[in-house]
């Protein structure tokens, strides 16, 4: 649903069209998403218009990549030690 909200706007039922799944369902999945601040949804009558809240989605993958760096530089040295190993056992 985040990836379908990425490209602008959708109701509910446009939301849950793709999947297989309730129209009770997509509404339960949107709450979550909601709740979690991932977007926002308008009423208009019995129509809920979705549209995704950029924001927390920038500042989590501004956090992930902290992680990214010190990830990069652990898998490198492991990397690094594992053809020591192998250079070893050649010889």
């Amino acid at each position: 649903m985040v990836n379908q909200l990425a490209s602008g706007e959708r109701t509910v039922s446009e939301l849950a069209a793709p999947h297989a799944m309730s129209l009770s369902a997509a509404s339960k999945h949107v709450r979550v998403l909601e709740d979690a601040g991932l977007l926002s949804r308008t009423i208009e009558g019995r129509v809920h218009r979705c549209s995704l809240e950029r924001q927390p989605l920038v500042q989590a993958l501004s956090w992930l990549r902290t992680y990214t760096a010190f990830w990069d530089e652990r898998l490198d040295a492991l990397d690094d030690l594992l053809n020591a190993e192998d250079d070893d056992d050649r010889h």
